[in-house]
Parts: C-alpha cells; structure tokens; sequence
C-alpha cells in the first residue's frame, strides 16, 4: 500500500489506540514477516506465587462451604469461628503445595503485624473468595482495606505516609475509577461544564480525550514536562497552577509515555503551591507505574488533602484481565469541605439525591457518594467490586508486604530495564540514565534522533517533507513493527512510544534494529 500524506492526515486525527489497529492490519498483511507489537502495555509476565496462594485459598473455601452441606454438591455458608485453625490444619496437610508455604507466610503478618484477628480475616477471605454475598463494606471488604491500605503506604509513600488515614474504594481497574471520579465530581459541583483543567503532558491518551467529551467540555491547559529536564515539571509549568481558574490537575505519575515519575524537588513546588496559594486545587494522580520506581513518593504523599489517589494492580502483577484498581482520599481532604460549602440549592439537590441510600446525606463523604455514583445511586445496594476480585488484591499485596528484600521488584525492574537497554544499543544511541524512570515504557524523539545521526538539514527535511505520524505507518508497513505514535500523548511530534513490557527481550533487539534502518532509509531518500 502507498503512503500518501492524505491518508495519513486521516489517521491523525484518531486516538493513537485506534490508529494502532490499523498499524497492526498492515504489518499482518505481510505473512512473510513476524509483527512485533510493542504499542500495548500490557506486560507479558505473570506473578505465579500469589495466584497460587490465591487459587489453594480457593479450595480451602471449598472445604469449609462441604462442612455446612445442604444437599450433594450444595455447600453452606461458613462458619467464622474456628476458621483460622481449621486453615492452618489445611496447610499443614497441603504443606508440599505450592502456594500454601506463602499463605502461611502471608497470614501470619496480617496477625502479627497488622494485628487482625485470625478468624474475622480468614471468615472474610473465605466468604469473599466463594463470594455468596455482595461486597460488604461495599466501597471495599475491613480487612482488604486495611491490607491495601498498608500496601499503598508503602509503594505510594516510600513507607513513610502522611499523618491521617486514606480511605479506599475497591473498583474494576484504574479506568473505572476514572471513570467514577469524573462522574461523582461533576454531580457533586466541584467541576462543571467549561471549567479549566490542567493535565500534565505527556500523558495516557484517553486522558486528553476525555475532557473534551460533551459530558464535560473542560477547558485543557497544558503542563508540560520538559524533555530536557528528565521530563520535570519547570517551574513556569507550575507558575501555571497559581490561576484561580483551574480547577483541577490531572496527571500520571510516572507518566505515560515518558515513563518517569516526578522528583521529590518537583512534589516539594507543586506541595508549597498547593498550601500556600491553591488550597482549593483538586489534584487526580495515577500512580500505576510507581511500583517500579525506586523510593517513589506519590503526590498524595505530598499533597495528601488535596488528591485522589488511583491505582492499579494491572502492571505490576500482570493482571490486566482482572481489572484490579482501588480509589484512595485522605479522611481529612478539601473535597467534602467544598461540598458542605455548595450553595444551599446545590447542598438540597445534592441531599434529595443521595437521601434513598443514607440517613446523613448531607455529611456523606465525597468517596461514599462515588460509590453509589458508580451504580447511578438506584442501584447502590449492588455497589461494590466483585469480592474474589478484592482477594487476589490482598494477596498481591501481602505478597509485596512480606517480601522484605523487595526480591520481586527487582526482577520487574530487571525485565523492564534489561528490555529498555537493549532497545537503545540496538538503535545505535546511549540510552537515557535517569533513577527516576520506570523504564515500562520509553519515548524517543526520532526529529533528535534524525539530527544527532546525520545533521540538522536531514531533521529539518524529514520534519517538513512527511506527516508526524509517517514514520510509525512506514514502520508497520515495511518493518512490520507496531509503535505508538508519541504526538498522540502529547509528547514531541513524530516521537515514539515503545513498550518495554509486552514482548520477549530479544524483540526489543529487533525493533531497535527496525527504527534506526528506517531512519537510514529516510536518510537514502533525502540523498537522492
């Protein structure tokens, strides 16, 4: 198929996800190559040790439903008492199964540490796995919230979390909390239609769209990384939060697709704006690559009032497909106090709302009402996410708790960064050093790299002559590589966007290969 710069300009007005669907159609249309798709994020890694605590949980539930049969093949409803003691019998039987030597391991530290009473934990991770009730708390089950809670304590906050306590609500992933943010803040009046909000760029591309559906219409102002400051925030960037205008910042962190999280210097300016001249800034942070950073520290460590925290057990467990992700708003914040601070026709509305669902409407808390927002309210008493769904989050993360030598960080770091080397050896150029970076995805400028291989004449040529997406189209096509296109998250024109995380390391190998001959291709054409 010929590439014309029509074609191309189609295309460039889709979502970079949509336009990656027609990447993949034309590097399968030629059989005689492999593809090599590194557009998604979704890691190609499984974390076995916690499934399999999962799954012998799964049996042990099993048992304890025989124990109050009804009839053949219909178990009962377990019983608490003695549950703790009946488990351990079970793991001693099982003690040569793989997964039991980690839940004993797991299950003694929520005893000992986090000091929960063994039945009342076992009762709850045994009905919750069998999942004969709806979820009860409904925003998360008691223990799974303490659990979590102690988990993000010490992957957000470095182990070290500000003062107060942060409650959670379990949902179906990071996109489903995003989704049930933006609903519950706008039927709350803390952001309307037409208001300015501020997203730091670059950033995940439906994060840029969603703005501008008519469910919203914000207005966007851009706070933009600086490529050249190991994509930090400057500080004219931030100056930009100062105007009373904007009501809201939202940002990934580290980001998506530059892959690096913000330095404590830069969580220290946008902390003393936050307290010194925007006390009312609604700050939303997803924090789903942290995990991979080194001491990281998420903005709701340093802002702890003013954010929403999100985030998500997809990449770092390898759990996509479960759809685990969790809200978190310090008990103290700034949303329920602007709330109380509606004017009274607002206050009202808001009261005959949430009134079917809550005796106090008017003192229910901003993450009570996403709850019943996430069920369109009507349907509160449904709320909640699936409770197997929540175990499998407690297990990955008393897997992380109990690890003290962080031995399975290191191997996803290892992965990752292994990958993210052999990339830029294979594309021929020193790749970036930066303790900051995640190192999931990376980004590189191929304009700098045009220049920075052969001069500024061919950069300026190959700027001008060909459509910012031409070079991941031609990829596709002639390489049968599949790359997200950069200037769809906002990052530099015709830059491109490589998953570190989804395909074998020899891949990477090739695909580096692939960029710098098509780049030498460019080079052979401009010659001409």
């Amino acid at each position: 198929m010929k590439l014309t710069a029509t074609m191309e300009k189609k295309y460039e007005g889709l979502s970079p996800f949509e336009l990656k669907n027609k990447l993949i159609s034309m590097a399968e249309s030629h059989h005689e190559r492999m593809m090599l798709n590194a557009g998604r994020g979704n890691p190609n890694w499984v974390a076995i040790t916690p499934r399999q605590g999962f799954f012998q949980l799964g049996l042990f539930a099993i048992e304890e439903s025989e124990r109050i049969s009804h009839r053949p093949d219909f178990g009962g409803l377990p019983e608490k008492e003695g549950s703790a003691k009946r488990f351990e019998a079970f793991a001693q039987k099982n003690s040569s199964v793989p997964g039991i030597d980690f839940l004993q391991k797991a299950f003694s530290y929520v005893y000992n540490d986090l000091k929960i009473d063994p039945d009342t934990f076992v009762a709850e991770m045994v009905d919750a796995i069998l999942a004969d009730h709806y979820p009860t708390p409904d925003r998360m089950l008691t223990c799974a919230t303490e659990i979590v809670r102690k988990y993000l304590a010490f992957t957000m906050c470095a182990g070290d979390p500000p003062k107060g306590t942060f409650d959670l609500f379990a949902t179906e992933g990071g996109t489903a909390a995003m989704d049930y943010i933006f609903t519950s803040l706008m039927e709350n009046h803390l952001l309307h239609k037409g208001d300015k909000i501020a997203l730091g760029t670059p950033i995940f591309t439906p994060y840029l769209e969603i703005p501008r559906l008519n469910d919203y219409e914000f207005v966007e102002l851009e706070i933009a990384q600086d490529e050249n400051s190991d994509w930090q925030y400057p500080d004219s960037e931030i100056k930009k939060l100062e105007d009373p205008k904007v009501k809201a910042f939202f940002l990934v962190n580290p980001s998506n697709p530059t892959s690096v999280s913000m330095q404590q210097e830069t969580l220290d300016k946008i902390a003393k704006l936050v307290n010194t001249k925007r006390k009312d800034l609604i700050l939303l942070t997803d924090d789903v690559y942290g995990t991979f950073v080194n001491g990281f520290r998420s903005l709701a460590a340093a802002c702890p009032l003013n954010t929403i925290l999100v985030y998500s057990f997809s990449k770092y467990f390898g759990a996509t497909g479960w759809r685990l992700g969790v809200i978190g708003i310090h008990e103290d914040n700034v949303f329920d106090k602007k709330i109380k601070a509606l004017p009274a026709k607002d206050r009202k509305q808001l009261h005959n709302r949430y009134a079917s669902v809550e005796f106090d409407p008017d003192n229910m808390k901003l993450i009570e009402r996403m709850v019943a927002d996430s069920r369109s309210v009507a349907l509160h008493h449904t709320a909640g996410l699936s409770t197997p769904q929540q175990v499998l989050m407690v297990m990955f993360s008393l897997s992380i708790l109990i690890d003290k030598d962080e031995e399975y960080k290191k191997k996803a770091q290892d992965i990752v960064a292994k990958r993210f080397k052999t990339l830029y050896s294979a594309v021929g150029i020193p790749h970036p050093e930066n303790e900051h970076d995640a190192h999931y995805y990376t980004t590189i400028d191929i304009p700098t790299l045009a220049e920075e291989t052969y001069g500024k004449d061919f950069r300026n040529w190959l700027v001008k002559k060909h459509e910012p997406i031409d070079f991941v189209m031609r990829l596709a096509e002639e390489k049968s590589i599949v790359l997200m296109d950069g200037g769809g998250f906002d990052a530099p024109q015709m830059s491109i966007r490589v998953s570190l995380a989804n395909l074998n390391d020899d891949a990477y190998a090739k695909i580096g290969k692939g960029v710098r001959e098509l780049l030498g291709d460019y080079y052979k054409q401009w010659k001409k």
